[in-house]
């Protein structure tokens, strides 16, 4: 099993950033400047195309850090970030942009499903092997709650697989912005913790209906539907229960 290998150590407005490395997977981790051991440890998945840094996943991972005192974790995905890209990957993207030029939804979402399919294979045992490592540190350890705190798009393509059959993940926070498809619902079906669910109302590429038909697979009793106006790239994160993560993970003292 690969460690945590720490490469950089900033800090700033209460919050310590480190980057790391399990194996060949880039990781950062968000924590406070001082806090208990074993606080609770969030994961955030990032949008297809971007970066486990990216501006508004960072400022969320700073808020959950701030206001709760938990740890946050993210990941870049396979060929995003700082992870090099394979021919299927280029491929991939390739496709995108021609099928986006020609304003052709039906091979978009074509090229989506199957690409969201691969990178979920290859992302949720990465993810598996993050906890691990992270597991091992003795400021985490074992006994810390988790929770995938965040994931939009790419990051709910990866994050719903992940949760369905990780048992340490005891709440979930997913988004619409993606296609949904059978195995999809499938892992959806296998979830039982609370969940909330953002959806962006005006999205120009995902049909709401496919989105809101994931949501009812979930076989959660508690979960809630949080619906805004908003496009692919948009979706707000307001109205939401501002003690989901807090009820389900505790507080630190």
């Amino acid at each position: 099993m690969h460690s945590v290998r720490f490469t950089t150590e900033t800090s700033s407005n209460g919050v310590v950033e480190r980057d790391f490395m399990v194996g060949e997977v880039p990781g950062v981790l968000w924590s406070p400047v001082s806090s208990p051991d074993h606080a609770p440890l969030v994961l955030m998945g990032h949008g297809g195309g971007l970066h486990k840094k990216t501006p508004a996943l960072r400022a969320r991972a700073h808020d959950t850090v701030t206001t709760w005192g938990y740890t946050v974790v993210a990941i870049d995905a396979p060929g995003h970030g700082d992870r090099p890209r394979t021919a299927a990957d280029e491929q991939a993207r390739t496709e995108f942009r021609e099928a986006m030029a020609a304003g052709d939804n039906k091979r978009f979402e074509s090229v989506s499903v199957r690409y969201a399919i691969s990178l979920a294979e290859r992302a949720v045992p990465e993810w598996q092997a993050t906890l691990d490592a992270l597991q091992e540190r003795p400021e985490i350890g074992t006994e810390a709650p988790i929770a995938y705190g965040g994931g939009i798009s790419l990051g709910t393509a990866i994050g719903v697989p992940l949760t369905a059959i990780e048992p340490r993940i005891t709440a979930a926070i997913f988004g619409g912005g993606f296609f949904v498809y059978e195995a999809q619902i499938e892992a959806a079906r296998q979830i039982t913790v609370p969940i909330q669910f953002l959806l962006p109302w005006d999205d120009e590429h995902v049909d709401r209906c496919s989105a809101l038909e994931l949501f009812d697979a979930f076989a959660s009793k508690e979960k809630t539907l949080h619906a805004n106006p908003g496009d692919h790239r948009d979706v707000r994160w307001v109205g939401l229960d501002k003690e989901f993560l807090a009820r389900h993970l505790g507080r630190v003292a």
